[in-house]
């Protein structure tokens, strides 16, 4: 009996390990990542970029089977069925070429047979141009809009990324913040909305730095006066605006809201029915949703590709931290959400 459940246990093992190599080709086939995975982080590769003795490190010197033999070993314990194809002697190293579910790759073996490294020319450092975004529409002076709700702290993460690029940029864009068709965060929303629509239309060269100030901490009485907003036509400009797109109206009837959960915010409701805009953040250039970092850099990034000769300006080097949702300026994470 216990012959027999050794014999069972050793049957099911190889089984195991039978089965798990068939998932693991599986999962290369699959996923073609696992093969760059193997080579450049399965052993916690090290880059060597500097000269070695010729036998390696420890100064023992193996062959090239040898070399080879050790690669294909490593790579059955993991699991990996890989095709040796060759071994040649270069520099201090053997290289040693693979294929993995037929894809070729070449490992580079320390003579010593100590150490495998994925070697990479000092050319592939160099840094290397951004990838273009998809959708973008070129032009002499782009239009960038941001859509956003005030009190969304989505929005305010990404309008704490957009205002130094758009700064940056200046009059080389025609740069707004729009608002969203909709609120969801009550009439707070909507009167900030109202005020920071004003002033952007009226006192358009203080509202950044307005803006700039209120997603400190969401303070809009005490921006207005560090700012010099001028109150008076702030407040005549609220009014006017209010009740030509019945803002407040809207509000206190709820069988308009969106969906009998939401008050509407018409403002801009022309521009979020042609760009189709579904949530706070997003990002409109030249007239088409485009996807973007909420770091400044990415969002300066993003815009100087929409330029059909960008200025010198897109040279600049912005932070390529993103802020925390919300308010206040602390380091924190895209997640991509939005209100």
């Amino acid at each position: 009996m216990e012959h027999e459940d050794s014999s069972h246990y050793e049957h099911h093992e190889s089984h195991e390990s039978s089965h798990e190599k068939k998932d693991m080709t599986e999962k290369i086939r699959t996923n073609p990542w696992i093969i760059s995975t193997f080579v450049l982080g399965i052993l916690g590769i090290i880059l060597i970029v500097t000269s070695l003795p010729i036998a390696g490190i420890t100064g023992n010197v193996i062959s090239e089977d040898e070399a080879g033999e050790l690669v294909l070993g490593f790579a059955d314990a993991q699991g990996l069925a890989i095709e040796l194809v060759d071994v040649n002697e270069v520099g201090n190293f053997y290289e040693v070429s693979v294929l993995i579910n037929g894809q070729k790759s070449v490992l580079s073996v320390t003579k010593d047979g100590e150490y495998l490294a994925q070697l990479i020319p000092l050319s592939a450092l160099e840094p290397q141009e951004p990838e273009p975004v998809e959708g973008i529409v070129k032009s002499d002076v782009p239009e960038v809009e941001l859509f956003i709700m005030a009190y969304c702290p989505y929005g305010t993460q990404a309008e704490k990324g957009f205002i130094p690029a758009i700064k940056t940029l200046g009059d080389n864009i025609d740069a707004k913040i729009r608002f969203v068709y909709y609120a969801m965060h009550d009439k707070l929303e909507l009167d900030e909305q109202l005020k920071e629509y004003c002033i952007q239309e009226e006192q358009s060269d203080k509202f950044l730095d307005y803006l700039g100030c209120f997603l400190e901490d969401g303070d809009s009485d005490r921006c207005l006066v560090e700012v010099g907003i001028d109150k008076d036509k702030l407040d005549l400009c609220v009014l006017k605006t209010d009740s030509e797109f019945k803002v407040t109206e809207k509000y206190n009837d709820e069988s308009t809201w969106l969906s009998g959960r939401f008050p509407l915010f018409d403002i801009h409701k022309d521009l979020n029915e042609a760009y189709d805009i579904g949530g706070s953040p997003t990002l409109v250039i030249n007239g088409n949703v485009v996807s973007s970092g909420r770091d400044p850099a990415s969002y300066l990034d993003v815009i100087c590709q929409a330029f059909n000769e960008a200025p010198e300006e897109c040279g600049e080097e912005l932070l390529d931290t993103t802020y925390s949702p919300g308010f206040g300026y602390e380091e924190g994470q895209d997640t991509g959400a939005q209100c």
